[in-house]
C-alpha cells in the first residue's frame, strides 16, 4: 500500500459537498431548537399530513378516465377507444401491463477491443496495466458509453412493456432504472438490506420503500464501479469486455481490504447523495475501518469520494430534481423516527485531482493484477 500513500499530495477539498455539509448542520440547529417545542402529536401529524398528500396523489390517478395506452407514442386513451389513429395500434389496459417488479432484464453493457484477452494474465497484460496509458478523456468516455447503453436499454424497456414513467411511483422508477443496467432479484432472509455479487443485485423487499430505494442505489453504485473499472482494463489492453476481465475486476476489488473500502465508502457516498440529510447510513464502511491503519482509511475515503462524484453525475441524468424530491416523499411516508445526523461525520470533503484520480486507479490496478490467485479467478469466471 505503500503507492496509495503518495495520494495525499493530490487531494484537494470538495468543495461543493463541504458547504452542503456546513449549510446542513446549520438547519440542524434551528430544527433542534423547534423540536425542544415540538410536541409528539405535532410531530405526528406531520407525517399524517404527508400520508393524506400520498394518498390523494394515489387515488387522482385511479379516478382517471385515461385507462388505456399506446404501446408506440405512450398516449393516454379513454377506456371506449381501441386503436391509437396516429400510430395504427392496438391499445392496451394500463391495469394489465406488467409491475416493473416482474420484468426480468439481463442488460449487457459492452465495449470493443480488438482481442479477447482470455489470458488475463499474461506477462503483456500485465505490462500494458503497469504501463497504464490512459487520459481523463478516456475515463470520461467510458462513463458517457455506460450511461448511454442503459439509457437506451431503458427505452427498449419502456416501449416494449407500454410503461408510462408518471404512472410509477418512484421505487418503480428507481428500480427500472436499475434494471437498466444489471440484473435485480429479491431476497427474503438474512438481515443485510441488500447486496451485489457477481452482476446481480439482491435487495430486501420486506423494508420499506424508502429503504428499498437508497439500498438499489448503494449496490446499483458498486455494479458501475465495477463496471468502470473492468472498461478501464479494457481500454488498456484493447479487448472487448469478456468474463475473463469482469473476474479480474471483481477480484481485485474484493481480496483487497483497502479496495473494498473504497467500494464501501463509495456506495454509501452515492447512497447518500439520493437520501434525505439526518438519514444516511455508513453501518458497512465502519465495520470495515478497523482492519485498517487511520492513515489509509482516510486515503480510501478521498479515492472513493472521487469516484462517487462521477457516478452521481451519471446517476443524476434520470435521477433528477423532480425524482429527489419524491424520494424525499417517500422517507417522510415511511419513517416516524427523527433524523439523526452523527453519521454525518464520516463524509469526507476531500477528493482527488485529475492527475491523481489517474494515479489511484492505475495503484488499484497494477497492485491488484500483482496479486490475483489464478484458480479463485478460474472459479469467479464460472460465477459470472
Amino acid at each position: 500500500m505503500n503507492g496509495f500513500n503518495q495520494l495525499s499530495e493530490y487531494a484537494e477539498v470538495d468543495v461543493e459537498k463541504r458547504r452542503q455539509i456546513e449549510l446542513l448542520m446549520r438547519q440542524t440547529m434551528v430544527s433542534a431548537r423547534l423540536a425542544n417545542i415540538q410536541d409528539n402529536e405535532k410531530y405526528m401529524a406531520r407525517y399524517a399530513e404527508v400520508d393524506e398528500f400520498m394518498n390523494f396523489e394515489d387515488s387522482s390517478v385511479l379516478q382517471s378516465d385515461h385507462v388505456k395506452v399506446c404501446p408506440e407514442c405512450g398516449r393516454h386513451f379513454s377506456r371506449e377507444e381501441n386503436f391509437c389513429p396516429e400510430c395504427l395500434t392496438s391499445l392496451k389496459c394500463i391495469s394489465h401491463k406488467p409491475s416493473i417488479r416482474n420484468i426480468t432484464t439481463k442488460p449487457h453493457i459492452t465495449c470493443s477491443g480488438s482481442g479477447e484477452a482470455e489470458n488475463i494474465l499474461s506477462n503483456e497484460s500485465i505490462r500494458k496495466i503497469n504501463d497504464f496509458r490512459f487520459t481523463m478523456d478516456d475515463f470520461n468516455m467510458i462513463a458517457r458509453s455506460i450511461k448511454a447503453q442503459a439509457f437506451e436499454y431503458m427505452d427498449r424497456l419502456i416501449r416494449d412493456n407500454s410503461i408510462d414513467l408518471d404512472d410509477l411511483d418512484i421505487l418503480d422508477k428507481v428500480l427500472l432504472f436499475a434494471k437498466s443496467f444489471v440484473s435485480v432479484e429479491y431476497k427474503s432472509y438474512g438481515r443485510d438490506l441488500g447486496y451485489f455479487e457477481f452482476n446481480r443485485i439482491f435487495i430486501d423487499d420486506r423494508q420499506t420503500k424508502s429503504l428499498q430505494i437508497t439500498t438499489i442505489i448503494h449496490e446499483l453504485t458498486h455494479f458501475l464501479l465495477k463496471e468502470i473499472l473492468v472498461h478501464v482494463v479494457c481500454r488498456i489492453l484493447d479487448v472487448s469486455k469478456n468474463k475473463h476481465v469482469e473476474a479480474a475486476v471483481t477480484y481485485i476489488l474484493t481480496s483487497s481490504i483497502l479496495n473494498r473500502l473504497i467500494d464501501e465508502y463509495a456506495a454509501h457516498s452515492v447512497e447518500g447523495r439520493f437520501t434525505i440529510f439526518g438519514y444516511q447510513d455508513y453501518s458497512s464502511f465502519i465495520a470495515l475501518q478497523d482492519e485498517i491503519d487511520e492513515e489509509h482509511v482516510e486515503i480510501a475515503k478521498t479515492i472513493a469520494n472521487t469516484f462517487s462524484i462521477h457516478i452521481k453525475k451519471l446517476l443524476e441524468g434520470f435521477l433528477d430534481w423532480d425524482l429527489r424530491e419524491e424520494i424525499k416523499e417517500q422517507f417522510l411516508s415511511d419513517t416516524l423516527e427523527r433524523p439523526d445526523y452523527s453519521q454525518l461525520a464520516f463524509e469526507s470533503c476531500s477528493r482527488l485531482s485529475d492527475e491523481g484520480f489517474l494515479k489511484a486507479i492505475w495503484l488499484i490496478l497494477s497492485e491488484g493484477f500483482k496479486d490475483i490467485d489464478a484458480d479463485v479467478l478460474d472459479s469467479y469466471v464460472k460465477e459470472l
